[in-house]
């Protein structure tokens, strides 16, 4: 794949250690190098939910009692499809990519499928000399590293058991979702492993209702947003485009490997008097040595709210709510070229001087998981997931999931 390509599938690929061609089907097109590459996936998942209703917990409620639900779907990762091109033209490389994301479930008879994506389609122009520009649609800039290094990109984490487009992962357990955001960015030439990277980026809505119980959990990645639009809540939109930045340094040694980043964002939030910016920081470290892997890394913010950012980040008064999480993962590749991985993630969201509500107080999972390297480009994955979500009321309701299934790239 074209250097100068982000790909965040990629990008997955290479932080996670899993076996997979490092370029997809490479053709030559007069001035151009087309590259296809992507990924399918499919995951059969068994779930158990019990416990109270938690506005905004990822962990499900079942009142009646215990309750079992299994479905058959694709993982965090939707299926990808990205065509990319690159071209040298008047001292300038330039790339694109465009990428489709159909989902491999559906939920009722005869609906023909599931829903379709479109993550990414951008540009970028630069020099190594320089750095490069990236314009259009991509992965977003903060929290991109907390989620590329997440040992659950390649399968499941926190998941309903119906059939969606996508699971969560480990989103709002551990980290913010970074999403797929139009955008502007610069990022510097490498600098004996230093590299940074600044840019506007498009500006959501602060939501300050609550959501009906169990939406984040039953919904995925895909149907959260447009979930969180059609509650007819009131919202307060973004009056100009989000900051986000981050710095990383990359190094190896012998047989160690690692990065260490720190990012940020800021936008400002309309209608909400003088507590009117949301920001946050974060840091994070990734280590390999030997076949073990570590991975550490913290957030903190005010009004990013949880899970996705933005959400509930500010009361109905318009007060900022303070939230922080992190997370800590570690691998170990045995002999049979099997990784096992173990970590633990929590998100936590504060109560302002508002009255205690069901709205949730805490996020978090535990997760253990095998991928295992059939070939060069297939991975064996099986994952055991333990969600808990605690409301500021102090209500709780757990989840417990085991999935099965395959990811392919190419």
């Amino acid at each position: 794949m074209n250097k100068n390509i982000k790909l965040a599938v990629a990008g997955a690929v290479l932080a996670l250690g899993a076996t997979a061609a490092n370029a997809g089907i490479i053709i030559p097109a007069g001035d151009w190098t087309v590259d296809i590459s992507g990924n399918v996936n499919s995951y059969y998942t068994n779930t158990r939910k019990e416990g109270g209703s938690v506005v905004g917990g990822l962990a499900m409620a079942s009142d009646t009692g215990t309750k079992n639900a299994a479905g058959i779907s694709t993982g965090l990762l939707p299926n990808f499809l990205s065509v990319a091109g690159s071209t040298r033209q008047n001292d300038l490389d330039v790339t694109f990519l465009i990428s489709i994301n159909p989902g491999s479930s559906q939920n009722n008879a005869g609906s023909g499928g599931s829903g379709t994506e479109h993550r990414q389609a951008f540009l970028t122009f630069g020099d190594k000399s320089w750095g490069s520009v990236k314009i259009g649609k991509d992965l977003g800039i903060f929290a991109s590293d907390a989620i590329l290094n997440d040992m659950t990109l390649l399968g499941v984490g926190s998941a309903s058991g119906a059939p969606s487009t996508t699971t969560l992962g480990r989103i709002g357990s551990g980290f913010m979702y970074a999403d797929w955001k139009s955008q502007i960015a610069y990022t510097t030439p490498n600098m004996g492993g230093f590299q940074a990277t600044v840019g506007l980026t498009q500006s959501w809505d602060a939501l300050a209702s609550q959501l009906s119980t169990d939406v984040l959990s039953t919904s995925g990645v895909n149907t959260v947003a447009r979930t969180l639009a059609s509650t007819g809540s009131t919202s307060r939109g973004g009056s100009s485009t989000a900051f986000e930045g981050k710095a990383s340094y990359s190094f190896s040694a012998n047989d160690t490997s690692g990065k260490v980043w720190v990012g940020g964002f800021s936008q400002k939030v309309e209608g909400i008097g003088s507590q009117d910016r949301a920001h946050a920081v974060d840091i994070g470290a990734n280590v390999n040595m030997a076949g073990f892997g570590l991975t550490g890394y913290y957030y903190k913010g005010e009004g990013i709210g949880t899970t996705l950012m933005l959400r509930d980040g500010y009361d109905t008064s318009g007060r900022r709510r303070d939230s922080d999480g992190g997370y800590v993962q570690a691998t170990y590749v045995l002999p049979t070229k099997t990784k096992v991985g173990i970590s633990y993630g929590v998100s936590n969201l504060d109560q302002t001087a508002e009255t205690a509500t069901a709205l949730v107080k805490e996020n978090n999972m535990y997760t253990a998981g095998l991928y295992h390297p059939l070939t060069k480009h297939l991975n064996l994955v099986a994952e055991y997931n333990n969600v808990e979500s605690k409301a500021q009321t102090n209500v709780e309701s757990k989840t417990k999931n085991v999935s099965l299934g395959a990811i392919l790239f190419f």
